[in-house]
């Protein structure tokens, strides 16, 4: 009921006000009615009219002007209390009603100096009309608890309105940071899509065209060798295809985390089947492992395979002499990868750079991103003495989970 009549009132400012103002005539008029009995109000009726009717006026302004409502309804109560009438709550009820509206509108400095100056002219003048008798507690801590009261549910409804207006902004804020929020991971999870799509389809084409055109040149003079390439190029697609199948298995997954995984993830281990395919292409790969291997969390050892394996498969289709080296040092906590191949002292077989053609340079940008997103780095230029070569830098651990690729974080949780 009361929460109707607030919500009515905030609707209807003008006509509350007035239905306030008229209140608080009446309780004024009764108000200089009432008496002790050591005291009596004077019969005059020009105060009564003066200063009990007219300054209820300014209630109308308490919304807009808080402090001269104050003023004008403080001022008539004084005048009153000066020529004898009994300060009680009746009378009191328009200066009760500004001091609200201070309350509830001012800041607490404010209140305080304003509240404090009218509990003293009102106690004053209230003692300097009426000698001292037995409406003495009346007349001093009457006045002052019934001042107090407006003071503090103005304040309580200032507070109020206050922790709404605060809920209401962070309300807003969440909203506004859950659309950046879903905007991001929309941009994060398209990032996610397109390395894996790169990494599943990119070097197995590269590899079977490679495949392709080994056993198309040597088929005339060389049909085992031939027909061993083409062996291998089945075993190629069928890798791509598997891979592929894969991705877009986990992009129509469902919440049902038991559910098994179409295919392992890829990791160091199938290094050797990685060299396999690229040597069926033509290029020689050599591996060498220096330090005590350690241990790799799935999200890292994922980073390793695909930045080697983007590695190899530029080396496939840029490298002069069809020749890579692979390098994996572990050295503390973390895991130093480097892919070098030789050629031409001006880097005129190396990968094109992101932006040198068109649709180039995707696969060293994903090599990037995939370092960076695990806390580790990635390095890839063109090598002084020819050739090109790709350095990654990578921790045996991401730096936190947040930090790992979305992908990498749902294969931690396999």
């Amino acid at each position: 009921m009361t929460g109707n009549l607030e919500r009515y009132a905030d609707r209807h400012a003008r006509a509350a006000d007035a239905v306030t103002a008229v209140a608080l005539c009446v309780c004024a008029l009764f108000g200089t009615q009432i008496s002790t009995s050591e005291s009596s109000p004077p019969q005059a009726l020009w105060p009564v009219l003066t200063f009990a009717v007219a300054p209820n006026a300014a209630i109308l302004a308490s919304r807009s002007h808080p402090r001269s409502a104050l003023a004008f309804t403080a001022g008539a109560a004084a005048v009153l209390t000066g020529l004898g009438y009994l300060p009680s709550p009746l009378l009191l009820a328009p200066v009760m009603a500004a001091l609200y509206w201070l309350a509830a509108l001012t800041d607490s400095r404010t209140t305080n100096i304003y509240g404090s100056a009218t509990l003293a002219i009102l106690v004053a003048t209230s003692l300097a009309g009426e000698p001292l008798g037995d409406d003495f507690i009346l007349r001093t801590l009457g006045t002052v608890l019934w001042l107090l009261l407006p003071v503090s549910l103005g304040g309580r409804s200032r507070f109020r309105r206050a922790y709404v207006e605060s809920v209401q902004a962070r309300a807003a804020y969440a909203e506004r940071t859950r659309e950046e929020e879903a905007r991001l991971r929309v941009a994060q999870e398209r990032m996610r899509i397109a390395r894996e799509l790169h990494d599943a389809v990119a070097h197995h084409m590269a590899v079977a065209h490679a495949q392709a055109g080994t056993a198309a040149h040597l088929a005339a003079t060389r049909p085992e060798q031939t027909r061993q390439i083409l062996a291998d190029l089945v075993g190629t697609t069928t890798s791509a295809l598997l891979e592929l199948r894969a991705t877009v298995g986990v992009l129509r997954e469902t919440a049902d985390q038991d559910a098994d995984p179409l295919e392992p993830t890829p990791g160091l281990d199938r290094l050797p089947e990685l060299v396999a395919a690229c040597e069926s292409a033509g290029l020689a790969v050599t591996v060498a492992t220096e330090g005590e291997a350690r241990p790799l969390s799935p999200g890292v050892d994922l980073t390793a395979y695909r930045i080697i394996q983007e590695a190899l498969t530029n080396a496939t289709k840029h490298a002069p002499d069809h020749a890579a080296r692979v390098r994996l040092r572990y050295d503390g906590s973390r895991l130093f990868v480097t892919v070098t191949n030789d050629g031409p002292a001006d880097g005129a077989a190396a990968p094109p750079a992101p932006g040198g053609v068109p649709g180039g340079g995707y696969g060293l940008m994903g090599m990037r991103e995939r370092a960076h997103s695990i806390g580790g780095d990635l390095q890839a230029a063109p090598r002084p003495e020819g050739g090109f070569e790709v350095a990654a830098d990578l921790p045996f651990q991401p730096r936190t989970p947040a930090d790992a690729p979305a992908r990498q974080r749902h294969e931690d949780t396999r």
